[in-house]
């Protein structure tokens, strides 16, 4: 079985992140001990901004045991598909990442909605790369992953 990892899920452990830092680096190895864990090509160049150099981000994984495995044609077109469903109906609330509730935040000058796009290309990738090559992602972001991707499975560090 293969688990793909979000950038976030391993933000949480380096950067470390109080509140999840020590259940987040729980589910991998729990992961790590009866599946591969994998990460996309996106997850690996945002997780590269955090290191001086590649040698160290090699170790880094290798220690971890994850392995990079490249999104193919399929992986991207379930996130063009997403991404266009996106874009075409998505309203000028906001979305929190975390629990997927939507609101709107006004002007206090003009009284104007602000909005924000929220996501990019490179979420949808990372959701794609899951489903395409995996059997569940580990993220935090499930609100916005389960709207969009109803079919990929998910397990949040959060929820615990």
């Amino acid at each position: 079985m293969k688990i793909a990892i979000d950038t976030n899920i391993l933000f949480d452990i380096l950067l470390p992140d109080p509140e999840y830092k020590d259940y987040s680096f729980s589910l991998i190895v729990e992961y790590s001990k009866k599946s591969k864990l994998i990460i996309s090509e996106i997850v690996y160049a945002e997780l590269a901004s955090q290191f001086e150099e590649i040698n160290i981000l090699k170790a880094f994984l290798d220690d971890a045991n994850i392995h990079l495995e490249n999104t193919t044609t399929k992986g991207l077109w379930i996130a063009a598909r997403a991404w266009k469903d996106y874009n075409e109906n998505r309203d000028k609330s906001l979305q929190c990442s975390r629990c997927g509730n939507q609101q709107i935040n006004m002007c206090d000058k003009c009284n104007e909605i602000i909005t924000a796009k929220q996501h990019i290309i490179s979420d949808f990738i990372i959701a794609g790369h899951a489903i395409e090559k995996a059997e569940k992602l580990i993220t935090r972001d499930r609100g916005f992953y389960r709207k969009y991707f109803k079919d990929l499975k998910i397990d949040d560090p959060s929820l615990y």
